[in-house]
């Protein structure tokens, strides 16, 4: 392989190394949720393996937005890797993201832009990314993400790979439903055109059908996490949406797990055995947790008793499509992709999409307080904040408005946050639930 390509796939190659020794870790030292954890790391891990082969052998890849229906991409038989998945590399602590941010100081974007946006710019320029064979984008939920497309689309070294954006309206009635869906079969003719590969109807519904039986398990184990106390801490849900939103969706090796995961919930209920002990505040995250939740997740359990019960990745109440004709699953598929992802669905439309969701989370959810951490580039959430804590304050439930970045620790650093929420939940007399 050529020292570009070598570039290319350095990070994924790094990556790769580390979630191959947590897994050797993991197995040699079984616990008792390693049975659950294993799955999503070796998920990953054959993801990786399988973007790396593509690089090396020439065989066709994609590089795609996440909304786009990963079902369709599973039935091709096309492999495809998420383009900004390098910002999360690591887990929690991208360990490049110091020098990532850095970078990004000096290159000629506005610093108040999204900085997942700015690092997928950072990564572009850099030659960090993977040569896909074709690139899937989006045009939903804002403007930045549009730029991005375009970013990649006049590329020195993207500017020959040939690109698709889905066009999604503004409103969700049947008519754009239909007009999506018109979309998706457009995309379907791109990838064979440019992959040689094709898509079969009734391979598309297997496929289909295995989705949504992961999406009834996923809000199986949501409707547990009503329970008090909730079985499980912040993380399992963010490896729900692993499994189901990324490549490989609709593989039936994932059903397993799925099952496990709302059998080991179910357990913890019924035996009154929470995996975070003595919960007295339940929070719902409404928005994306930054790569550096470990450092405030596990310190709200431990110091407030926090349970974060929900959060807008968790908070996916996806549509089972109907699998009866070709038109009925293109139809579901453009509704999930126009309503159902985290941020598209809140982000996308107008402000009751946010008021909405609060209001029911906090009701089937029995929440006690919503945080909105605020990250820098949600303009679209940050123009809605006076609506949803005017609506929390009707609910008579307090509201935590931080002022953060994603993943610039910088912006506002996690002692301080600690430092935010702790005063909220003395201000509000949440802390006194600390000593029961």
């Amino acid at each position: 392989m050529d020292a570009v390509n070598e570039r290319r796939i350095s990070r994924i190659k790094e990556e790769y190394e580390l979630y191959s020794g947590i897994e050797i870790a993991l197995s040699a030292n079984p616990g008792e949720m390693t049975h659950i954890h294993l799955p999503p790391i070796r998920n990953v891990l054959r993801m990786h393996k399988k973007t790396m082969e593509c690089v090396e052998t020439g065989e066709p890849m994609l590089a795609s937005a996440f909304t786009n229906p990963p079902e369709i991409l599973t039935a091709m038989g096309v492999h495809w890797y998420f383009l900004f998945a390098q910002a999360f590399a690591g887990g929690f602590e991208n360990p490049h993201i110091l020098e990532d941010l850095e970078a990004l100081d000096r290159m000629p974007v506005p610093g108040d832009c999204c900085s997942l946006i700015r690092l997928g710019l950072r990564y572009l320029d850099a030659g960090l990314l993977p040569l896909p064979t074709a690139y899937l984008g989006v045009t939903e939920p804002c403007d930045g993400i549009i730029g991005v497309h375009e970013a990649l689309r006049t590329h020195p070294e993207w500017r020959n790979v040939p690109s698709f954006g889905i066009d999604v309206p503004y409103w969700e009635d049947e008519h754009s439903i239909g007009y999506v869906a018109d979309e998706i079969k457009r995309m379907v003719e791109f990838v064979s055109k440019h992959t040689g590969k094709t898509l079969d109807i009734n391979r598309l519904r297997e496929v289909i059908t295995e989705s949504n039986e992961h999406y009834r398990l996923w809000q199986e184990y949501n409707d547990l996490r009503r329970c008090k106390p909730s079985p499980h801490n912040y993380l399992l849900a963010q490896s729900c949406f692993l499994m189901t939103n990324f490549e490989g969706a609709g593989r039936p090796e994932h059903t397993p797990w799925f099952r496990e995961l709302v059998a080991d919930a179910e357990k913890r209920v019924r035996e009154n055995k929470p995996e975070v002990p003595n919960q007295r505040i339940r929070v719902l995250w409404f928005d994306l947790q930054p790569i550096y939740f470990n450092l405030i997740a596990p310190w709200m359990e431990q110091e407030w008793g926090v349970s974060v019960v929900m959060d807008m990745v968790s908070y996916c109440p996806y549509t089972v499509i109907d699998t009866s004709t070709e038109d009925s699953m293109f139809r579901g598929l453009a509704k999930r992709l126009i309503s159902d992802p985290p941020m598209i669905r809140q982000a996308r439309g107008l402000a009751d999409n946010f008021l909405s969701d609060i209001n029911r989370i906090v009701r089937d959810y029995q929440i006690d307080c919503v945080i909105w951490p605020g990250h820098i580039g949600h303009k679209d959430g940050a123009a809605s904040v006076s609506l949803m804590r005017e609506l929390c304050r009707e609910m008579n439930v307090p509201f935590l408005q931080i002022g953060m970045d994603q993943f610039d620790k910088r912006y506002t650093s996690p002692d301080l946050i600690k430092e935010r929420i702790s005063h909220f939940f003395t201000a509000t007399g949440l802390g006194e639930r600390k000593g029961a």
